[in-house]
């Protein structure tokens, strides 16, 4: 197959590097697009200095519906003549869609656990000024789809549910490079704490993208981190990538067992930041600030809880 190359466009926010990687083929992609401001001020000058012009893109993949990843789509959308095709899995379209769905997800997930009278209004505002518009997709995926890039280069879509129902793994056919966004969290990134909304279907999907995806290069949305702390950063080879991937696995059955305990012991509201899952945090050795967003640990925890209801 004709030769590609990736390339890594980062663009700073807060405690975060938002990755984005541009796919040099016939027609270019761009996975992944930041905050609003990150396609004219990230992604352009670093096209630039390779010899490519964003204008040029044909193809925006977003792995996932979060802030963070489908925030500058419509910017970069814009930036390409409104030519490039905007591709996202159905469950996670109506992020692309609505800001408001992604206030919708704050008030139903981690926020009832902050005990922020102001949760809402912040989570708001974050929206406005980090997404850069609301937008329809070109393409909803349900995972099976293959996307030709022109030539003989084609990526093949892969549904791997967990950190949120749509997330994708974005495959590029023959070289298994694969594209994960934030869908291997390991330790977690710059919180100390994986994340993850459906913990059944995230350890399913590591699972699958270990044994059978079998990547040769591993793309991940921000540098997880060992339980060292020292980050692996976001361009992983195979070696690298089969111990990510086990380390996830690992990490996930501890802090699952963690939480199993947790509620079958009953919900308990304390004085403890981590309340009313102290006890995981306790037995898990978890002594980050949990309130600083997005807060993978409540995030998390709800998904236990929510898993936890269903089968009782």
């Amino acid at each position: 197959m004709s030769a590609i190359k990736v390339h890594p466009l980062v663009s700073p926010w807060g405690r975060f590097g938002l990755y984005s990687f541009f796919v040099d083929a016939p027609e270019p992609a761009i996975v992944d697009t930041g905050i609003a401001s990150s396609p004219a001020e990230g992604m352009a000058p670093a096209l630039k200095a390779i010899g490519r012009r964003i204008e040029d893109v044909r193809w925006i993949l977003l792995t996932h519906g979060h802030i963070d990843h489908v925030g500058g789509a419509h910017a970069l959308w814009e930036l390409t003549g409104r030519r490039a095709r905007v591709v996202i899995h159905e469950a996670d379209a109506p992020m692309l869609r609505s800001r408001r769905a992604h206030v919708d997800e704050y008030l139903a997930g981690r926020g009832r656990y902050l005990n922020d009278a102001e949760g809402e209004a912040k989570a708001s505002a974050a929206t406005d000024a980090v997404i850069s518009g609301e937008m329809e997709p070109t393409m909803l995926l349900k995972g099976g789809e293959t996307l030709s890039l022109g030539g003989d280069v084609t990526v093949s879509v892969h549904s791997i549910p967990g950190h949120t129902p749509g997330s994708v793994a974005y495959v590029v056919d023959g070289l298994r490079s694969a594209f994960v966004g934030d869908a291997v969290q390991v330790h977690g990134a710059a919180n100390g704490f994986p994340g993850f909304e459906d913990p059944v279907a995230y350890r399913a999907s590591l699972a699958y993208l270990r044994d059978e995806i079998r990547p040769r290069h591993l793309y991940l949305g921000h540098p997880y981190r060992r339980a060292d702390g020292t980050p692996y950063g976001v361009e992983l080879d195979e070696e690298q990538a089969e111990e990510a991937l086990s380390e996830s696995l690992d990490i996930e059955a501890r802090v699952g067992k963690a939480a199993h305990g947790c509620l079958c012991a009953g919900l308990r509201e304390t004085d403890s930041p981590y309340s009313p899952f102290a006890p995981v945090a306790r037995e898990v050795g978890y002594t980050a600030d949990p309130t600083l967003e997005p807060s993978p640990f409540f995030t998390s925890m709800h998904g236990y809880r929510t898993h936890f209801k269903q089968n009782s």
